[in-house]
């Protein structure tokens, strides 16, 4: 007799700067797009916003919901929402949207997956462009 063995889901969870407040998805990680709009250049002070969708029923706040948790409607219908302690934007979401939208720098949990596109260069930083090569220094800016 053989034994079926189930594959393990995964749980991503993911925090601001300070702590305060947490998350977790349970499963993957969806397509990852830079985004490069105008709202998220402003919300993040970088030329781009690294996100993922995931499902809106698998999202689950672990802490600071009731505490820290604040919003900003940054278009209609579109709220971003951060920590009031440290200023960490962590996830956005549209009214009535099957998903939520995680903001990966604020991911602890290590993933696999990839970007697929930077998206929105209509509104890019005039300073970057993904096409360009630049060096690379793994522990900061040598001396």
């Amino acid at each position: 007799m053989t034994r079926m063995t189930q594959t393990p889901k995964q749980v991503l969870s993911g925090s601001c700067l300070c702590g305060s407040l947490a998350y977790e998805v349970d499963g993957s990680a969806g397509p990852i797009v830079h985004c490069h709009c105008v709202t998220c250049r402003k919300a993040h002070g970088s030329a781009f916003s690294s996100v993922s969708n995931v499902p809106r029923a698998s999202f689950r706040w672990t802490r600071g919901q009731h505490d820290v948790l604040r919003g900003y409607e940054s278009s209609p219908g579109k709220t971003r929402h951060f920590c009031a302690k440290c200023g960490s934007h962590i996830m956005a979401e549209r009214v009535g949207a099957a998903t939520v939208l995680l903001r990966l720098g604020c991911l602890d949990t290590p993933i696999a997956e990839t970007p697929v596109a930077h998206i929105w260069r209509s509104d890019a930083a005039s300073w970057y462009d993904p096409k360009v090569s630049v060096p690379e220094h793994q522990d900061g800016f040598p001396r």
